[in-house]
């Protein structure tokens, strides 16, 4: 078992509270991701559900049993940290058995758990070698393999892949979703990359400024944004958004076309995947190209608009110069509206 609650947990440094009243469930083998700006308060709250950092308000549940003042060692989970901590004198099987041998196992069991973590993370073959002989995925996988032989109740991972370069983090993405469909243990892991929220969790948590700004699934933050800030801090290239003024039930966005629009919305947006090549009769946004990225398969426009500048997102096979016309069209489903305090209409 693996259930984590929180509630209305707090945290204060002196005058300064940086974690604000947070409720959360986490089920049992769920993957749940934190993520937010740097200075959001996610890596503290992971680091108070492991007991790291003392909880200054509030309770913290695991398995319906409060531990809020619990020593780390008592919560019975395992924590992945940024810098892989590795022994550089001990070999890769006395690293993972580490925490093992610290706390008296017999030998025989030890070097069980070993070879089983050992077969999950694909390092069988380099149980015998040091940390400096490794590659930085293999010994990220060697710190996780360490958490492993624990056998904890949940596992913490404190934005793991930061060190990693760009082919290594899509790397392991894919080795730690495998390892969470393997263990079936419930993991949660912090980080600032929305991609790496979107690809790894059944649950996504964004955090602002210590507040919890929506809980829900990539799907759910991707397709039905809560508020601005999830709106454009889910997807990747993030959300354009254009004021606009409410007359009549539509708005009007310098195109040939109006859109439908609620009253009381001060703000309209639409993802640039959405937006598509129309002509002067059909569009509802017209404007100037600025600017061309050409990435192989997508094409990236940059378009200077009445309200503001668009990116539009296509394919590479649009024929586009810096300085043509443009008109755009967005579906209806597809344009999301937001009012004078930012959030969804």
């Amino acid at each position: 078992m693996g259930t984590i609650k929180l509630k209305k947990v707090e945290k204060w440094f002196g005058e300064l509270q940086v974690i604000k009243g947070i409720d959360l469930d986490i089920e049992d083998g769920e993957f749940v991701v934190f993520v937010g700006p740097s200075g959001c308060g996610k890596s503290t709250l992971l680091r108070m559900i492991s007991g790291l950092e003392d909880c200054s308000r509030g309770t913290i549940e695991i398995d319906g049993q409060d531990v809020t003042d619990k020593l780390p060692s008592e919560r019975e989970l395992s924590m992945v940290f940024q810098s892989y901590a590795l022994y550089p004198h001990m070999s890769v099987g006395e690293n993972i058995g580490f925490a093992l041998k610290t706390a008296g196992l017999p030998k025989s069991e030890i070097r069980s758990k070993v070879e089983q973590a050992a077969k999950v993370l694909e390092l069988t073959d380099y149980l015998d070698r040091r940390p400096k002989a490794l590659s930085g995925g293999q010994r990220q996988r060697v710190a996780i393999g360490r958490a492993i032989v624990r056998e904890p109740k949940a596992f913490l991972f404190d934005e793991p892949l930061s060190n990693l370069d760009a082919a290594l983090r899509v790397q392991m993405r894919f080795e730690i979703s495998k390892l969470h469909d393997d263990l079936q243990s419930s993991m949660i892991y912090v980080t600032h990359d929305q991609v790496e929220a979107m690809t790894l969790a059944d649950k996504i948590v964004v955090l602002k400024f210590g507040e919890i700004m929506q809980v829900g699934s990539p799907r759910d933050l991707y397709e039905r944004p809560q508020n601005l800030f999830v709106a454009q801090f889910i997807g990747s290239p993030k959300m354009n958004v254009l004021p606009c003024s409410v007359q009549g039930g539509t708005v009007n966005l310098g195109g040939a076309q109006a859109l439908k629009a609620p009253d009381g919305a001060t703000q309209i947006g639409v993802r640039p995947e959405h937006l598509a090549i129309a002509d002067a009769k059909t569009g509802h946004i017209a404007g100037t190209v600025e600017f061309v990225e050409y990435l192989g398969a997508d094409i990236f426009l940059y378009v200077d608009t009445p309200g503001g500048q668009v990116l539009v997102r296509g394919s590479s096979e649009l024929d586009f110069v810096k300085g043509a016309d443009i008109h755009l069209s967005a579906p209806a489903d597809k344009v999301h509206f937001f009012d004078a305090n930012d959030q969804t209409i």
